[in-house]
């Protein structure tokens, strides 16, 4: 039998899915791909923003045309928060919500017999309280980078994200078992892990670790490969604790250290609990140990109250810390938030402005950034050749590279010089392996 996935959202979700599909293809489906004809279609939605939760219903009703007499399986977050809104979806057979996403299989499986089977399968906020373990990845798209997840839920509740709704309380996964798909996926040849999770930085609250006990284990695995963290946020990775990470030699000099505005007083209404002073002072920190350390982050603009005072300080911000990539969103409300229930509801016309200004600067300070790298000579893993025929991958520090050369370079780490900024990224001239 056939089965398709559509996964909408963050990579937890990509990694899941991945997990789910390995379950069917276990027990002897053949994946087929997300818009073709197939017996089962399984979406795994995202509910940050209300286009995500549209980009689920239409692939739902899409695929359930061309196949009336397929099972359509809808989980995820917006399963888990607007379960009542989708049950008056015709086209869907399965309502199946996060925590039980390691059920999917047998639940299709007894659909598919004509069993009798709960259509609505969502748990409530208190019950999402146990790491759900999906078993072990072991083959993720691409021969190069693979994502471990290590933690679900989030205890933070930023005044506009729903997500730690969706996802539950805090819940590690246990250390030996991360070491473990790790040890795995670099046995099959993959050179980058990458640790992920709702929450990341959030790693092992529940069970007396942190995230740094995950990082020694999966650096300590023998073999030619690199570390990269995920999202991070400077409420749980401080200048205090920085230095604990720089000591890892396989870590890539790269954090996703998510700002969200260079404002203090908009820090303060959307509950993101540190300031513009720390958040620099970990900026610092950073490119005291290495000046061409790579931080990306989030920016919203237009949240409520914003003023052209708050958006400011948000582009100074851009300019001090010389980010490399800057992901800008306007701000869109979250039906359940607080943030939904604020007045001061900023203009559509001056969110636009904002994200516009907001996204100049941030290209011009990332070419700035890129600069700093010229003459440097560092390691790429390349892993894909473009449709212009050059070699495409990333530095250690995020930077994607470009250079006309053969294919062989897929999957390994090579020597590269930093020549000069291209497109999004740099041409490097290739001095030698490792």
């Amino acid at each position: 039998m056939k089965v398709a996935f559509h996964t909408l959202g963050c990579k937890v979700n990509q990694y899941e899915t991945q997990a789910i599909r390995e379950d069917f293809e276990n027990n002897g489906f053949f994946t087929v791909e997300e818009k073709e004809f197939a017996d089962v279609y399984v979406i795994n939605t995202c509910t940050v923003t209300n286009l995500a939760d549209r980009k689920s219903r239409q692939y739902i009703r899409r695929m359930k045309r061309l196949n009336p007499d397929s099972i359509m399986v809808a989980t995820g977050c917006y399963v888990q928060m607007s379960k009542d809104e989708l049950k008056g979806i015709s086209e869907i057979d399965l309502l199946i919500g996060n925590n039980l996403k390691s059920k999917i299989y047998e639940m299709t499986m007894d659909k598919l017999k004509e069993k009798d089977v709960n259509r609505v399968n969502v748990l409530t906020y208190d019950e999402l309280k146990d790491y759900e373990d999906l078993g072990m990845v072991n083959s993720i798209e691409g021969r190069t980078r693979a994502y471990i997840k290590i933690q679900e839920g989030c205890n933070r509740f930023c005044s506009y994200c729903i997500i730690p709704y969706a996802r539950g309380k805090v819940r590690s996964r246990d250390l030996d078992e991360i070491k473990k798909e790790a040890e795995l996926l670099i046995d099959k040849g993959y050179k980058e892990i990458v640790l992920t999770g709702i929450n990341t930085a959030l790693y092992g609250r529940d069970i007396d670790l942190n995230i740094e006990d995950t990082i020694r284990a999966v650096c300590s695995i023998d073999g030619d490969f690199r570390v990269r963290l995920s999202s991070l946020e400077p409420t749980v990775v401080t200048k205090e604790n920085i230095n604990s990470l720089l000591k890892y030699d396989k870590l890539c000099h790269h954090l996703h250290l998510s700002l969200q505005s260079g404002s203090n007083n908009v820090l303060k209404n959307m509950n993101r609990k540190y300031t513009r002073e720390e958040y620099l002072d970990i900026v610092k920190m950073l490119r005291s140990f290495d000046e061409t350390y790579n931080i990306t982050t989030d920016i919203i603009v237009g949240f409520p109250g914003e003023t052209e005072e708050d958006f400011h300080d948000s582009m100074e911000i851009i300019e001090k810390a010389l980010f490399g990539k800057v992901h800008g969103f306007k701000f869109s409300k979250r039906k359940g938030t607080k943030a939904a229930l604020m007045n001061d509801v900023i203009d559509g016309k001056i969110k636009n402005d904002r994200i516009d200004r907001l996204f100049k600067l941030a290209k011009e300070k990332s070419e700035e950034f890129r600069r700093l790298n010229r003459d440097k000579v560092t390691t790429v893993l390349f892993e894909e050749k473009t449709k212009e025929g050059l070699m495409a991958g990333f530095t250690d520090n995020y930077i994607k590279v470009f250079t006309d050369h053969d294919e062989k370079l897929i999957g390994e780490f090579v020597k590269v010089k930093i020549l000069d900024i291209y497109l999004d990224g740099c041409l490097v001239k290739i001095v030698g392996k490792g």
